[in-house]
């Protein structure tokens, strides 16, 4: 089969339809937050206690359930990027 006949018979099955443009972006925001998670070495439970997430949301969103907002996609870069300090401030916070 040449492409352009995979990409028919891809589009043409109805129980494989293909993904939209919020699906897309869901499955890349739960890949994002899972792998800052990972990265950290913490399990969901950890990770969500660590910095202050909801575990079932943390799930949720690795899950591609929902969707993290831009402020959340914020903070788990600064986690990414400066782990400790960001548990410094929550302690201080606290």
């Amino acid at each position: 089969m040449s492409d352009d006949e995979i990409t028919a018979a891809a589009l043409a099955d109805p129980d494989n339809p293909p993904l939209n443009a919020e699906e897309l972006a869901r499955i890349d925001a739960a890949r994002r937050v899972r792998a800052v998670r990972m990265r950290s070495g913490l399990s969901q439970t950890e990770f969500a206690r660590a910095f202050h997430i909801n575990v079932a949301r943390l799930r949720d969103l690795e899950q591609g359930r929902t969707r993290a907002d831009s402020a959340l996609l914020a903070y788990l870069a600064v986690i990414d990027e400066a782990p400790d300090t960001v548990r410094r401030a929550l302690r201080s916070a606290g």
